[in-house]
């Protein structure tokens, strides 16, 4: 029996080197947020940024514009693929840049410009999203918000906030193509 048993293996054993190693584990993907949640958020931020009232009537007329582009916040660009062919195959530069602007957001509307006008609709809206979009990505270390001067907040809110409607505008459509 051993002579046999021998021979077997001395047959087989070369068949099973030549057989492919074990396939790796299938990388396991990401987990997407929940599209349809991040859609209605995204619509009640927007609802929101829209329905506040100027508290200087002078401001509503004014045309604001930043000196200095790169300190105000990440900006949803065509490299960001957030068009929805792009979106329908891979997300996650997209969802990196709108989780870039949530924080610039929620760091803006915790920092000295907004003291005298606390928004606590706004923070908590921003807040869920945070929730939903991070997920398991945690937050990255970001430089806090640059201090300013006293006279500087109402002009600095009216332009945050009206940068916030743009980019809820631009997310809520995300959303809404990704929920569908």
């Amino acid at each position: 029996m051993a002579p046999l048993l021998r021979l077997c293996l001395c047959l087989c054993l070369p068949l099973l080197l030549l057989l492919p190693p074990p396939a790796a584990p299938a990388p396991v993907p990401a987990p997407s947020p929940d599209w349809a949640a991040c859609r209605s958020l995204s619509r009640d931020l927007s609802r929101l940024v829209t329905t506040l009232k100027e508290p200087h009537r002078i401001l509503e007329e004014t045309q604001l514009s930043e000196e200095d582009p790169k300190n105000w916040p990440p900006r949803i660009r065509c490299s960001d693929a957030c068009d929805p062919s792009a979106l329908d195959t891979n997300n996650t530069r997209c969802l990196r840049r709108i989780l870039q602007g949530l924080q610039h957001y929620r760091d803006l509307l915790g920092s000295d410009i907004f003291t005298a006008r606390r928004l606590p609709p706004l923070e908590t809206a921003l807040d869920r999203l945070l929730g939903l979009i991070q997920q398991e990505q945690g937050r990255p270390p970001r430089p806090p918000v640059a201090p300013s001067e006293t006279w500087e907040h109402p002009l600095l809110q009216r332009l945050a906030l009206q940068r916030l409607q743009s980019f809820a505008a631009v997310m809520s459509r995300v959303f809404t193509h990704s929920a569908s």
